[in-house]
C-alpha cells in the first residue's frame, strides 16, 4: 500500500493501471463520496420532474424511490469493479467492445458528461449570482473555473472534498427540509389522477439518474486495495447513493407540489431562502456541493476523452495535455450552459431520458461480462494494447449493443420521439427495462456460443490467443 500523500497533491495518473503499491484508502469512503455527490440541487431539480409532469406527490415519491433502488444496483455493481481491476471504468469497456470498438460508447459517454456538466453549471451560476450579485452568465463562468481547478487536482482531493461535503450538505439540507415542510407542508398530495405511464416515466428518470454514474463510478474506487471486498464496495456505494438521491428527489417533488410557483422547477434562491438568515450560508453550501459533484462530471469527461484519444493514436497524456483537456471540457460545458439555461428544466428532462437509451445496453453488457462471462478475470496489459487479445472491434458486444438500442426504440416515450408501443402501454416508457435484459442476455448468449473471436482470445480472458 502506498505512503499517504496530501489531498492537494495533483494526481499524476490518468487512465493507466494503479499498482498495488499505490493503492490506498478505506472502502467506507465510497459511502461519503456518493452520499455527498448526490446532496445537490441538480438532484432536487430532477426530483421535481415527476410532479411537474402531473403525477400525484405520493406516487411521485414512490416512483423515485423505486427507480433509485433499481438503478443503483447496476451503478454499485460497477463500483465494485474498481478495486479488482485498478483501471477506470470506460477503458475496461475495451475488454467487451474491443480496443477500437469501445470508442462508440465512449463518445456517447463524453456527450453525457458535457450535458450533465452544463446542467449543473446552470444551477451553480444561479447560486453564485445570488451570493455575489454577478450576472448569471458571468457567475457560471466563475463557478466552472472553481470546478475545473478541483478536477485538475484529481482523485484524492475529490474524495476529501466529498467527505466533508457529505456532512455539511447533510446538515444544511436537513434544516432546509424541515423548513420546507414547516412552511409549505406537502401540498395537495391527492391532486391529479394516478397514471401508469407517468409513474413509469418517473421510475425511469430516477433509475437513469443512477445509471448515468455507471460510466465513471469505478474511477473513484480504482485506488482502493485489490483485496477490498466486492460486497463491501457494493453496499457502501449503494447505500450512499440511494439515501442521498432519494432524499433530494423527494425534496424536489415536495417543493413542486407545495410551492410550485415559488420553486419554479428548481430555483436555487427558493431553496436557500428556506433556511432563513443567513441565506448566504446556504447558498455557499449549495454552490460548494454542486460545484464538487460537477467536478466528478468533468473528471469523467476527461477520463473518457483520454481513453478515446489513446485508442485513436495518442501515445501518452502528460500533465500539460491532461490540464488542457480538463479546461477544454470546462469551456465546452460552460458555453452550452450559458446558451441553454433559459429552458433549463425542459432541456434537463429530455437530456436525462435520452441518456438511458444509449447507456443501458452498455451497462448491461459490461456487468454481464465482468460477473458472468469472464468472472473478474482480465489481462490488464492487453486492455492497453491495440494488438492484444481485446484488439479491434468485438462483433459480439457491438451486435448486442446495437440490437439493445434498436429494441428500445418502439418503447421510447419522449418529446422528440414516441415509439409505436407507447400508446398501447398508456404512455409508459419501459425501454430501459427491455434494453437491460435484451442487450445483456444477447451478449451472454453470443459469448457462450462464440467463446473465441478469431485472431483474438477465448471466453475466459486468461487463455492463450486462439484462432
Amino acid at each position: 500500500m502506498s505512503t499517504p500523500t496530501s489531498a492537494v497533491t495533483v494526481e499524476t495518473r490518468t487512465i493507466d493501471f494503479v499498482p498495488e503499491t499505490e493503492r490506498h484508502g478505506s472502502v467506507r469512503s465510497l459511502f461519503t463520496l456518493w452520499f455527498g455527490g448526490n446532496m445537490q440541487v441538480t438532484a432536487v431539480a430532477a426530483g421535481a420532474i415527476a410532479v411537474a409532469v402531473g403525477l400525484p406527490l405520493g406516487w411521485a415519491l414512490l416512483a423515485s424511490v423505486l427507480g433509485h433502488l433499481l438503478g443503483a444496483v447496476f451503478m454499485a455493481l460497477h463500483s465494485a469493479q474498481g478495486p479488482k481491476l485498478g483501471i477506470p471504468q470506460m477503458i475496461q469497456s475495451r475488454a467487451q467492445f474491443g480496443y477500437l470498438g469501445a470508442v462508440l460508447p465512449l463518445l456517447l459517454v463524453v456527450l453525457m458528461y458535457v450535458g450533465y456538466f452544463a446542467s449543473s453549471a446552470v444551477l451553480n451560476g444561479q447560486a453564485l449570482a445570488s451570493l455575489t450579485g454577478l450576472p448569471v452568465d458571468v457567475a457560471i463562468v466563475v463557478a466552472n473555473a472553481f470546478t475545473a481547478a478541483l478536477t485538475i487536482f484529481g482523485y484524492r482531493l475529490l474524495h476529501a472534498t466529498e467527505k466533508w461535503l457529505s456532512a455539511i450538505s447533510g446538515i444544511a439540507f436537513a434544516v432546509l427540509s424541515i423548513q420546507l415542510l414547516r412552511t409549505y407542508g406537502l401540498g395537495d398530495t391527492g391532486s391529479g389522477e394516478f397514471d401508469v405511464g407517468l409513474f413509469l416515466l418517473a421510475v425511469a428518470i430516477a433509475a437513469t439518474w443512477q445509471l448515468t454514474y455507471a460510466p465513471y463510478v469505478a474511477d473513484y474506487s480504482r485506488y482502493l486495495p485489490e483485496a477490498t471486498s466486492v460486497r463491501a464496495a457494493f453496499w457502501y456505494t449503494y447505500t450512499g447513493t440511494v439515501l442521498a438521491s432519494s432524499w433530494m428527489f423527494a425534496f424536489g417533488a415536495v417543493a413542486t407540489s407545495a410551492a410550485a410557483g415559488a420553486f419554479d422547477g428548481g430555483s436555487v434562491d427558493f431553496i436557500a431562502g428556506l433556511g432563513g438568515a443567513p441565506v448566504w450560508l446556504f447558498l455557499l453550501v449549495i454552490l460548494a456541493g454542486n460545484g464538487a459533484v460537477n467536478a466528478l462530471n468533468l473528471y469523467g469527461m476527461f477520463m473518457s476523452t483520454t481513453t478515446t484519444l489513446t485508442a485513436l493514436g495518442t501515445s501518452r497524456v502528460g500533465p500539460a495535455l491532461r490540464t488542457g483537456l480538463i479546461l477544454l471540457g470546462a469551456v465546452v460545458g460552460t458555453v452550452i450552459a450559458v446558451v441553454g439555461r433559459e429552458n433549463f428544466l425542459g432541456n434537463f428532462t429530455n437530456f436525462i431520458l435520452l441518456l438511458a437509451y444509449f447507456l443501458i445496453p452498455w451497462t448491461s453488457i459490461n456487468l454481464v461480462d465482468f460477473y458472468l462471462v469472464r468472472k473478474e478475470r482480465y489481462v490488464i496489459d492487453d486492455i492497453f494494447s491495440a494488438t492484444g487479445r481485446y484488439g479491434g472491434v468485438d462483433w459480439r458486444a457491438m451486435t448486442a449493443y446495437l440490437v439493445g438500442i434498436a429494441i428500445e426504440l418502439p418503447f421510447v416515450s419522449s418529446d422528440f420521439y414516441a415509439g409505436p408501443f407507447v400508446e398501447p402501454l398508456g404512455g409508459a416508457d419501459v425501454s430501459w427495462i427491455i434494453g437491460i435484459f435484451v442487450a445483456g442476455g444477447l451478449y451472454w448468449a453470443l459469448m457462450t456460443k462464440y467463446p473465441v473471436r478469431r485472431g483474438f482470445d477465448a471466453l475466459r480472458g486468461d487463455a492463450p490467443v486462439a484462432s
